[in-house]
């Protein structure tokens, strides 16, 4: 199994455990993610974007509506807002030892660590919108989230929403 934290920054040399959002009344941790869920994450920081992909009971109907026309079985949205930072973007994957931490999360994949870790390897990822087409995953590119993130909120697809308090309102 493989671990992995994404950041814009190329040159973190351990990573120290923190507070985030509200979070206050729970100890500080260091987050990672799975590789099936760390695509979502080929995005600058900031970008809100809708991660969606089906599980074992998600309707017939679902499924058509949200892979209907498609090839693919997952799917991530961004705001066309966000296109050309998408496009021109660099970010770095840091891999970590998944024994230094603990299953937080299965459904979006995360892990978490309240020890500093220190990474095993990082990867410059250049081509953004290559590395996610290579996973094999649609991309779309809306002027808003809002109309998606309640279709897919209403749904029976599993789904990631990262960052929407940046989103176009």
């Amino acid at each position: 199994m493989h671990l992995y934290h994404f950041s814009e920054e190329p040159d973190i040399q351990a990573f120290e455990p923190r507070i985030i959002y509200n979070q206050t009344n729970e100890p500080a941790k260091v987050w990672t993610i799975d590789a099936f869920h760390a695509p979502h994450y080929y995005f600058p920081r900031d970008c809100p974007r809708v991660c969606i992909w089906p599980k074992e009971d998600t309707t017939a109907g679902d499924a058509e509506k949200f892979f209907g026309m498609s090839g693919t079985k997952r799917m991530v949205a961004i705001e066309s807002g966000w296109f050309e930072r998408v496009r021109t973007g660099t970010i770095y994957r840091y891999a970590f030892d998944p024994q230094d931490f603990e299953l937080h999360e299965p459904n979006a994949g995360y892990y978490i660590a309240t020890q500093t870790v220190k990474p095993l390897d990082v990867v410059r990822i250049n081509d953004l919108l290559a590395a996610i087409l290579q996973e094999g995953i649609e991309l779309r590119v809306t002027p808003s989230l809002m109309l998606l993130r309640d279709a897919v909120a209403a749904s029976t697809v599993n789904f990631s929403m990262i960052r929407m308090r940046n989103a176009v309102q």
